[in-house]
């Protein structure tokens, strides 16, 4: 497939992420956020698993586990938590600084020296996601705030081994998705139980809305997610990521009734163009010297090797 359509096929992983909010309030069982990601996670994962019929095999079984604990494991509740214990849109404002994190970790693992131009873009990036979402301020809970700071680390450091560690050859992207949500999803799964006590009961319109979130909004979207991030830069993909914010405002506005200020509109303008001026210059970035790549390669597999034991 061509190049020029990776951008636009990988950006409606977010956008499909950014319906979530709506499709929760309007379709699912209150209070059960754990629950929730379980049912995003898991099946998806066994489907895209026996779609494919395709296993880890050798170092990717402990990888594979590392990811999905990255990506979705340790994401979702951490989301959750962060989304139901801070004001307002909060938790999103501090999940769109995720590209600064992807910017700093791809110096850290894959040699890419950071440049002014991509850090003004992610602080405005930022910016006009905080237009957007918050209304009003309220007292900022600790243990909110760190959640969501943890949760955009843990999204950050796996878009980020993701594209340092790539496929098993033979593998496709489907593949890798499927082991991705299923060790995420067995990593929820104690802790939903644990938390939450045994599974709601579901009429018609949750088994809907699980359904939607499952298919569409997790193994389809993850699925466009990691192979995008196969084909662009880890930074060029987390830029990606505000427009899932800006999908759920859109989607609050038209279908929930919400209405948009002139402030709001001016910071999805705002949030939006720095989303198009990530993808910008989007081929090979600075990297380091070759000394300085192969002592962070050399830290690099020290990781992978202390990973494995």
């Amino acid at each position: 497939m061509k190049r020029s359509l990776t951008v636009p096929l990988t950006a409606l992983a977010p956008v499909s992420w950014g319906t979530t909010y709506a499709v929760t309030t309007a379709f699912l069982p209150p209070e059960r956020p754990l629950f929730t990601a379980l049912l995003r996670a898991l099946p998806a994962g066994l489907l895209l698993l026996a779609l494919t019929r395709v296993l880890p095999r050798g170092s990717w079984w402990w990888r594979s586990a590392v990811l999905g604990a990255l990506n979705i494991g340790a994401f979702f509740p951490l989301l959750f938590v962060s989304a139901y214990r801070l004001p307002g849109g909060m938790a999103a404002v501090v999940g769109s600084v995720q590209p600064l994190f992807v910017v700093g970790l791809s110096a850290l693992l894959l040699g890419q020296r950071p440049v002014p131009r991509t850090l003004v873009t992610g602080l405005a990036a930022a910016l006009g996601v905080s237009l957007v979402v918050l209304q009003g301020t309220g007292t900022l809970d600790a243990v909110g705030v760190l959640a969501a700071v943890a949760a955009t680390a843990s999204m950050a450091a796996g878009t980020v081994l993701t594209k340092r560690w790539g496929r098993p050859d033979g593998v496709g992207p489907l593949a890798l998705t499927g082991w991705q949500l299923t060790a995420g999803g067995l990593l929820i799964a104690p802790v939903a139980v644990l938390a939450e006590g045994a599974p709601p009961a579901l009429d018609g319109r949750a088994v809907g809305g699980y359904l939607y979130l499952a298919l569409a909004n997790t193994a389809v979207a993850y699925w466009l997610w990691f192979r995008g991030i196969g084909r662009l830069t880890a930074t060029q993909v987390a830029f990606l990521g505000p427009l899932s914010p800006l999908t759920a405002a859109v989607v609050g506005w038209a279908a929930l009734g919400q209405a948009l200020t002139p402030v709001q509109v001016a910071g999805m303008a705002l949030a939006f163009g720095a989303t198009l001026a990530g993808q910008l210059g989007g081929g090979r970035l600075p990297s380091f010297s070759s000394a300085e790549r192969n002592r962070r390669k050399d830290s690099m597999d020290l990781m992978d090797r202390a990973l494995r034991r």
